[in-house]
């Protein structure tokens, strides 16, 4: 398993900005495909954005694309969320996901393997 831990998270006016990383340790980050997901109080955890194990692919849910980036730095076992534009409505706790399977689904919670603690993004009007 890949440990995962989250930091970055906090509280933003609408319109902010906030930049979410995710440091990775444990098995050849390389060879792990990342996801962003969120989980707002009493709703299921949704899928966020996702990234492919070169960083050459990217997918994003329709309710953050344009305004979110996923990347990754394989050289430093990293990985961020840019996020621009904040809506109230993207308040929730965010989590980074790994999985080494052949993904099929990006966007599917039980394609992930091992998941961060979470962090706490909160977006005031």
């Amino acid at each position: 398993q890949v440990n995962l831990v989250e930091s970055g998270g906090g509280l933003v006016q609408a319109g902010g900005s906030l930049r979410l990383s995710c440091a990775a340790s444990g098995r050849t980050f390389r060879s792990y495909v990342m996801a962003w997901f969120r989980q707002a109080p009493v709703k299921d955890r949704e899928f966020v954005a996702a990234i492919s194990r070169d960083g050459g692919s990217t997918g994003y849910a329709d309710s953050v694309k344009g305004r979110f980036t996923i990347s990754r730095d394989n050289a430093k076992n990293m990985v961020y969320l840019q996020m621009n534009t904040l809506k109230p409505e993207d308040t929730a706790v965010y989590y980074c996901a790994a999985t080494d399977r052949v993904a099929v689904g990006w966007n599917k919670v039980p394609e992930y393997e091992d998941w961060g603690q979470g962090t706490q993004v909160t977006v005031s009007s």
